[in-house]
């Protein structure tokens, strides 16, 4: 089992943490992944403590749950006194203003939602209405402009109105009032990401854990779950939580003995046997790594790891160290189908921004040995999210800024708190409905950690990448090779292999006739005939 994440707080888990307040779909997705679905096993977490994620994503639910009765208490007074004000002679009272305002409200939730930046308090997403709607010309020359339109027009009827001497106060009194919820709500918020999630705080604070009873028993379900040398698996959903496959690659390669070998070999050949002389391949590369330089491959983590089929409830699944290691031991040369033995070797590079596993799978049976090797990528988590180191940094004494900032963003930040406690209370009555503990049993669907990454890395970190996976995969190679002479095999063949594929070429054992191509712009004719050329 590698070091428990918990014990030292990453850069991840604290992003992830402050983009539970950030933004509201994250948040959704993490809580509908570890709450709605708790049949589920959590997916491996590589450089991330999910537990304190989803406590915060608890939290901020909660905070929305607050402002949105404190708007909801604020709408009925605006409602009822809109209604009571109804001039005389006007059969049917109509709620003129608050209905105009929450015209304007839903506007501005729209016009942020449409511009894909949510609508959470605040607005950290970089992207502009214009970059959103890039396909809609009309829109894209529209809501720039005219929502801030709407709202000043608005204001101007309100108080062209009162100078009239139309008696709607309620149209402007209480409009400022709706600024409140937001403004306390914002304090909150602010209140985290100072005191809980700023950088010094979040690495001395004690580890964020959830309140209740039915959540801390998810949160005790994570933590056996998360850290462990087995993951449970839905075959159609292989891989979760590791990220994205970076030039996944295999080979097959019949086991020949040499002409000079002796005829008994010191020992029988299996997985086992070629991964006992990969690893302290991959030891050594870290040990000189930390004694020569400040590269992350003097971090490198090497870890066995075994992939469970889904078969009995979450529950009924045991994460025992000696289960574990029967597990380890019984298929690392078995070469299933269903339980796959897999070394695991992981490169947490960027303060675990950025996350290069590469999984080794050896098989050799029928006189074949068979190497599998897939990196994997977890790219950074968004930027976004960063958002939280500025927060942070704005002392207690930034009141009226903030209050500026709460009136200009109240309309969609308002109506976004609604819709966030509609949607926890759907939520809730459909996991209170569906019971997941009582639920088939699934493998995850959803890793926390890939929810949060963006889709791509910049060319340093591509960079670094590249290098990483090419020089564990040369140890790996290394290892394989020395196996197979210590057993008296050849390994021509092997070492052609890896060249080839270390140099993103093409292997061919043999060929007769046609023609072959490799790279960007390559071109390959196959010729026929005794003309002269």
């Amino acid at each position: 089992m590698s070091k428990s994440v918990h014990e030292s707080p990453t850069e991840a888990t604290r992003l992830l943490c402050a983009g539970t307040y950030l933004d509201i779909e994250f948040r959704r997705r993490v809580i509908e992944e570890l709450v709605e679905h708790e049949e589920r096993p959590v997916a491996p977490s590589l450089g991330v403590d999910v537990v304190p994620v989803l406590t915060h994503a608890l939290r901020a639910r909660g905070q929305d749950t607050v402002t949105a009765l404190l708007l909801l208490a604020l709408w009925t007074g605006f409602i009822a006194v809109d209604v009571a004000s109804t001039p005389e002679g006007v059969e049917l009272p109509v709620p003129l203003w608050s209905t105009a305002y929450a015209v304007v409200c839903m506007a501005h939730w729209a016009a942020h939602t449409a511009a894909g930046r949510g609508s959470a308090p605040y607005v950290v997403d970089r992207r502009t209405l214009r970059q959103a709607l890039k396909g809609n010309a009309a829109l894209r020359a529209l809501l720039p402009v005219g929502i801030p339109v709407l709202t000043l027009a608005y204001w101007a009827f309100a108080f062209w109105a009162l100078y009239q001497g139309a008696e709607n106060w309620a149209g402007i009194i209480f409009p400022l009032l709706l600024v409140l919820p937001v403004w306390m709500h914002r304090q909150r918020v602010a209140a985290v990401m100072r005191d809980e999630l700023n950088r010094e705080a979040f690495l001395v604070r004690p580890r964020a854990l959830p309140t209740t009873t039915y959540h801390h028993r998810i949160a005790r379900s994570i933590d056996r779950e998360q850290y462990a040398g087995l993951t449970i698996y839905d075959p159609y959903r292989p891989f979760i939580g590791m990220g994205v496959p970076y030039e996944p690659w295999s080979f097959a390669l019949e086991l020949k003995k040499r002409r000079d070998a002796a005829p008994d070999g010191p020992a029988p050949f299996t997985g086992r046997t070629v991964v006992e002389l990969i690893r302290p391949r991959l030891e050594a590369l870290r040990e000189a790594t930390a004694a020569t330089s400040r590269d992350r491959l003097k971090d490198l983590e090497i870890e066995e790891f075994v992939y469970l089929p889904v078969g009995p409830q979450r529950t009924g699944v045991a994460y025992d160290d000696q289960i574990v290691r029967r597990h380890l031991a019984e298929s690392v040369n078995e070469g299933g189908e269903a339980r796959r033995y897999f070394l695991r070797v992981r490169v947490g590079a960027w303060d675990e921004q950025v996350v290069v596993s590469v999984l080794v799978r050896v098989h050799t049976q029928g006189g074949m040995l068979v190497l599998e090797v897939a990196p994997h990528v977890l790219p950074p988590v968004r930027p976004e999210f960063r958002a939280v180191d500025v927060i942070a940094s704005r002392g207690e004494d930034d009141l009226v800024r903030d209050g500026v900032r709460a009136l200009l963003t109240a309309p969609a930040a308002g109506f976004a708190a609604a819709v966030s406690t509609v949607r926890s209370a759907v939520s809730g009555f459909r996991t209170w409905l569906a019971d997941p503990r009582r639920a088939v049993p699934d493998g995850p669907a959803g890793s926390v950690r890939e929810m949060g990454a963006v889709p791509q890395v910049s060319l340093f970190q591509e960079m670094d990448i590249s290098r990483y996976v090419k020089t564990v995969q040369d140890r790996i190679a290394s290892g394989v090779r020395d196996a197979l002479r210590a057993q008296g095999y050849e390994t021509d063949q092997f070492e052609q292999q890896i060249v080839q594929i270390n140099e993103g070429g093409v292997f061919i054992g043999s060929m007769s006739g046609g023609a072959v191509a490799s790279g960007a712009g390559a071109e390959a004719k196959n010729v026929t005939g005794s003309g002269k050329r």
